[in-house]
């Protein structure tokens, strides 16, 4: 497993918002984080990379305790959080946004994420805050390629997007992971999880309530009623 996360207890302030997180990934797979609003979902991400350090319980990233160590010393070792609000920079241009954040030995280069977005390619000198909602989207995830991660992880990626950009995104994330790249995914779009997932798990009050494999999930109703409250086949 590249990514381990054993009995994980999170708080904000006196808050206890993560109750015993365990979470597995394996290198290569697309893994996602399921669950209503405020389950913790968001805040277990926020664990990984340090943000909301964890009282209790071990993060192991390659095998390494990462649970204690800071952000920045986090994000060294390929771990890559690419938050909700995505975070580019407005007044800089979309290659001055993807260049500045390059590492020098990451095997990701503009040349590819060019061909991966390539409206990206088209917009390269314009301002971030020209770029419509997806295209911002996009050069957040092509900006995070850029600092050579090992693991990728994205909080809802395709949030409020036209359906043509989030098939768009969808098959970009394919792109990518089919170069290897493990995703780890908070996403409310069901219909997207499963495109992309190789396993689900369902967060509810800050535990992991199910796990289950991309085919058992599309087949288990009960489950995705109980816990999210929908039914993909209706």
């Amino acid at each position: 497993m590249i990514l381990t996360l054993t009995d994980v207890h999170g708080f904000y302030g006196k808050s206890h918002i993560l109750q015993s997180i365990n979470i597995n990934v394996a290198a290569g797979e697309v893994v996602t984080l399921l669950g209503r609003n405020g389950a913790g979902k968001t805040t277990t991400l926020k664990s990984i990379v340090g943000v909301v350090p964890a009282q209790r319980g071990k993060i192991m990233f390659e095998g390494e305790d990462i649970t204690c160590i800071p952000t920045h010393k986090i994000a060294e070792r390929g771990v890559c959080l690419v938050p909700e609000h995505r975070g580019i920079f407005k007044l800089l241009t979309v290659e001055e946004n993807l260049t500045m954040s390059a590492k020098r030995d990451s095997a990701w280069k503009l040349d590819d994420i060019y061909r991966i977005f390539p409206r990206l390619k088209e917009r390269r000198n314009n301002g971030g805050g020209h770029l419509s909602g997806g295209e911002q989207q996009m050069l957040a995830i092509g900006r995070a390629l850029m600092t050579h991660p090992k693991i990728l992880m994205l909080d809802e990626p395709v949030e409020g997007l036209a359906p043509v950009i989030v098939d768009e995104i969808v098959a970009q994330l394919k792109l990518i992971n089919a170069t290897g790249m493990t995703i780890l995914l908070i996403e409310q779009n069901l219909e997207v999880c499963t495109q992309l997932a190789d396993r689900h798990y369902i967060i509810e009050q800050g535990r992991v309530v199910h796990c289950a494999s991309n085919q058992e999930f599309l087949n288990d109703d009960a489950v995705k009623d109980r816990y999210l409250g929908v039914n993909l086949a209706a």
